[in-house]
């Protein structure tokens, strides 16, 4: 019977011999090093020296682990885009978030100001209060509270306690400043009425106007006024 010729290729002999597993190579097309053959042929079990059946089996086991490696390279592969996808997808909804979160604080910001809109419309007008020849505090402090926006008020009163308590005829000597809100020179408020020297609505709509349009409302003039006491 004539002999297989694979000098130089180990197998595992399910019989008598334990060895690197060469027939593994064979299976698997890998050429060993043409300089080990005759080293590797010395101890060495020759595929034709394995009973028939048992070839079968070594081969079998060869092409097995070829399968296992190249299913381990498929699932670290698939791990590897699976990770990706899930970074890809966590940037993409974190910018998500990001825009939502964007969005609903420029959709509530719009909302407070158009509140603040509103508010400021349904107050009365200077022009709604009947003239008198003169006022007292309280009846001041009661037009005021109908001009102006209930949350902006108090801050308002506050300047106006510190400007002239609430005398609409308060004059600084030194200054020529007039009014509640000490307005200088007094003449300014004229741009709100005629009446500017008599009649406190005037006064408090002209010192409305000057508190929005310079700072924004009358508690940010108070914010201003604690820091420098002046406005």
């Amino acid at each position: 019977m004539s002999r297989i010729s694979v000098r130089g290729f180990a197998v595992a002999s399910a019989t008598a011999v334990t060895t690197v597993g060469a027939v593994v190579g064979v299976a698997s097309g890998n050429p060993v090093n043409g300089d080990n053959l005759e080293t590797t042929a010395a101890d060495a079990t020759l595929l034709a020296d394995i009973p028939v059946g048992e070839q079968a089996q070594v081969q079998v086991a060869s092409l097995t682990q070829q399968a296992d490696a190249q299913a381990a390279a498929a699932d670290a592969s698939a791990r590897k885009s699976a990770e990706e996808a899930a970074r890809v997808q966590a940037a993409k909804d974190a910018q998500a978030k990001k825009e939502a979160a964007d969005e609903k604080a420029e959709r509530e910001a719009e909302a407070k100001e158009a509140e603040e809109r509103a508010s400021r419309s349904a107050v009365r007008d200077a022009s709604s209060f009947a003239t008198q020849a003169s006022y007292s505090v309280s009846e001041v402090q009661a037009m005021a509270r109908q001009m102006i926006p209930g949350d902006q008020f108090q801050c308002f009163s506050n300047i106006v306690d510190h400007e002239s308590s609430w005398n609409y005829r308060a004059q600084n000597p030194s200054s020529g400043a007039y009014g509640l809100v000490q307005a200088l020179p007094g003449s300014k408020m004229s741009s709100a009425g005629a009446d500017w020297q008599t009649n406190p609505a005037t006064q408090i709509k002209w010192g409305l106007n000057y508190m929005n349009d310079r700072y924004g409302s009358p508690c940010g003039a108070w914010s201003f006024w604690q820091a420098n006491h002046w406005y």
